[in-house]
């Protein structure tokens, strides 16, 4: 069975969900939570506020545990929780940090005999092989067909914590040319949070940033809006600056703007004058679903090949 997960810094995305990348650990099991999780002799609950950014996300437990929420949750969408499963994952890693990486991430979630209960549900999970792709690449791998035709095409994903851009030339990603800048919404909404506690004396929260930028109705004053969405266009602003400085030049090259801050910035984004010819994938599961399809087609190799894989087959 084959499962795929996108370990964002706001959110995790698989082919068919999406939750916030938070977590809290407990000695005892929590009365109130909604998802639970005990593993390893702890309690993990699902919370609404991320856990802080990690460049290396196999440093400590918390991303496995996020990854069993992501797999339990998947399996459930797919029928019942099945009391053991063997599974295929595929993951990403920003196009900058493919390479230096992606041996570590795949170590990380390639176990087997991991026991856990799920909402009171026992699940004992073996995970067999781990496919690794670089995000961004794989979220247009459905367009591949029509990228092909193309010579030069920037991707940029607008993520929780980065900013990451790669080329495709005829619809293969060149990693020669990757950027990762540190400008997603997750700082953005850090820099308002400061803002609006400094301006208005008032402590906001993400969901409250969101809000005002998309133009859902708020409790929040006007003036408040207002700072918060002329910091949002002027973030905007300074993606495409930073870019430039980069010699991607969005007004002589097409781009394909994906992830979270993307589907936020739309607006701001493609009425700019430094950008001449944008498409947007608004599925926030873009990237999980082409770690999927890239995954079944590696998976397939394998088994003309007699399921036998070596170092070189795992991506």
């Amino acid at each position: 069975m084959l499962i795929s997960v996108d370990h964002g810094n706001y959110a995790i995305k698989t082919q068919s969900d999406c939750f916030v990348a938070g977590l809290a650990e407990h000695s005892v099991k929590p009365p109130l939570a909604e998802h639970i999780i005990e593993f390893d002799g702890r309690f993990w609950a699902l919370t609404g506020s991320r856990i802080p950014y990690m460049r290396d996300k196999t440093k400590d437990d918390r991303y496995f545990v996020l990854t069993l929420f992501a797999i339990a949750r998947e399996l459930i969408s797919r029928g019942d929780l099945p009391p053991l499963a063997d599974i295929d994952l595929a993951v990403g890693l920003p196009p900058e940090h493919y390479s230096t990486l992606r041996e570590k991430f795949v170590a990380y979630f390639k176990r087997a005999g991991v026991k856990l209960v799920y909402n009171g549900e026992p699940l004992c999970l073996t995970i067999r092989r781990v496919f690794a792709y670089p995000q961004a690449y794989a979220a247009v791998v459905p367009q591949s067909r029509l990228l092909l035709s193309t010579q030069r095409i920037f991707i940029v994903d607008v993520g929780g914590y980065t900013t990451d851009v790669l080329l495709l030339r005829n619809g293969k990603p060149d990693l020669q040319f990757c950027r990762s800048l540190e400008l997603g919404t997750i700082t953005m909404n850090n820099d308002i949070i400061g803002k609006v506690g400094a301006q208005h004396d008032m402590k906001i929260e993400d969901d409250h940033i969101i809000a005002a930028i998309e133009g859902r109705e708020t409790i929040l004053p006007d003036d408040v809006i207002k700072t918060i969405r002329e910091s949002a266009a002027k973030h905007a602003d300074t993606i495409l600056d930073k870019l430039r400085e980069l010699q991607v030049d969005l007004r002589s090259n097409p781009v394909i703007f994906i992830g979270g801050g993307a589907i936020l910035f739309k607006d701001l984004l493609e009425s700019s004058s430094m950008v001449t010819k944008a498409d947007f994938l608004l599925d926030p599961k873009a990237n999980a679903i082409g770690y999927g399809m890239l995954a079944a087609a590696q998976l397939q190799k394998l088994s003309m090949k007699g399921g036998h894989d070596s170092a070189s087959d795992i991506a």
